[in-house]
């Protein structure tokens, strides 16, 4: 797993914003998404495509539209990177 970009992806507060729209784990279109923001669409297109490139989003086309949603396995991957620090040896 490529942290160095996920960790990239998750220090921008919009980016943040845009996976906890998607937390409910219902696809939801760039105009949905952008809808949330007062930012040009080309700025959520940017922040889109740097979410899919670190693997926190995957994208499905339907028809003329492209929905997004979480891709929860790269999640688990890191809560169990973070899980070590939090196992305390007795």
């Amino acid at each position: 797993m490529a942290f160095a970009k996920t960790f990239k992806a998750l220090s921008d507060p919009v980016r943040r914003d845009i996976l906890i729209l998607l937390k409910d784990g219902e696809k939801k279109s760039a105009g949905e998404i952008s809808s949330h923001f007062s930012l040009t669409d080309a700025t959520i297109s940017h922040h889109l495509s740097i979410l899919k490139q670190a693997l926190l989003i995957k994208q499905t086309k339907e028809k003329n539209y492209i929905y997004y949603e979480l891709n929860i396995s790269v999640f688990e991957d890191v809560m169990m990177w973070f899980s070590q620090f939090f196992n305390k040896k007795e």
